[in-house]
C-alpha cells in the first residue's frame, strides 16, 4: 500500500491536534488537511481529495452524516471513516447508510486507530469493537422477518448474508458453511450486485433496514 493521505474533519481543536500529531509520525501516512466543520470538510475533501476522511460525527452547521453523505456523491473513490463518542444504533446505521466504510470510537487506542484506517484504505469496512458489538447484537435480536425480504437470494446467499452481516470474514464463513473460500467470494459478489451494494457495509445497511435475520 502507498501512502495514505488523510483529511481530519473534527470541531475540538485539541483532540483534532492529537491525532494530526498522531497520524503524522506514522510511516505511510500523510495528514493532508483538517477542518472545524462540516461544510468546511466537504469543500476541503473535494479540493484534497484524500484517500481517507476521519470524520466525527457531531459538527458545527452541517452534520457529519450530511457531510459524509455530499463526499462520497462527490468523490466515490474517498473513504469516510467516522471517529466519533456516539455509538447508539441511530448513529451507527445513519452513517453506514450515507457511506461511510467504517466506525470507531474517540477513545479507542492508537494502534487501533491506526489499524483502522490502514484497513479502511485497504477497502475493508472497519468497526470498532464497541459498535461491532451493537451491529452484532442488532443481528442477535429476535424479529419477524418478512417472508418477501430479499426474494431474489438463494438459500445459500441468504446463509452468507447472515454471517456476513454479523461481521465474519469470507475463510470464516467457507469454513461455517464447508465451501471453499472462491466460492465464497463469488456468492459474496453475487449478494451485493442483487442487494445493489458495493461492499459488506452498504450489505449490513440493506440487512438492518429489510430485518433480515435469518
Amino acid at each position: 500500500m502507498g501512502l495514505i493521505r488523510i483529511l481530519i474533519v473534527e470541531d475540538h481543536p485539541l483532540f483534532r491536534k492529537g491525532l494530526r500529531t498522531l497520524l503524522s509520525g506514522v510511516d505511510g501516512f500523510e495528514v493532508a488537511g483538517e477542518a472545524g466543520d462540516g461544510e468546511t470538510g466537504v469543500t476541503a475533501a473535494l479540493d484534497l481529495r484524500p484517500d481517507i476522511v476521519l470524520m466525527d460525527l457531531q459538527l458545527p452547521g452541517q452534520s457529519g452524516i450530511g457531510a459524509i453523505r455530499e463526499i462520497v456523491a462527490a468523490s466515490p473513490t474517498t473513504r469516510i471513516l467516522v471517529v466519533t463518542l456516539f455509538e447508539d444504533d441511530d448513529s451507527v446505521f445513519a452513517a453506514l447508510r450515507a457511506g461511510a466504510r467504517g466506525y470507531i470510537l474517540k477513545d479507542t487506542d492508537e494502534a487501533e486507530m491506526i489499524g483502522a484506517i490502514r484497513s479502511v484504505a485497504a477497502g475493508q469496512s472497519l468497526f470498532s469493537a464497541a459498535v461491532a458489538d451493537r451491529v452484532l447484537g442488532f443481528f442477535a435480536a429476535v424479529r419477524p422477518e418478512t417472508p418477501r425480504v430479499f426474494p431474489s437470494l438463494t438459500g445459500r446467499e441468504r446463509d452468507i448474508l447472515r454471517l456476513l452481516a454479523r461481521g465474519q470474514t469470507n475463510a470464516a464463513i467457507a469454513t461455517e458453511l464447508h465451501l471453499s473460500p472462491k466460492t465464497i467470494a463469488n456468492n459474496v459478489s453475487t449478494v451485493f450486485a442483487k442487494l445493489q451494494v458495493a461492499d459488506r457495509a452498504g450489505a449490513i445497511v440493506r440487512a438492518h433496514e429489510a430485518g433480515f435475520t435469518s
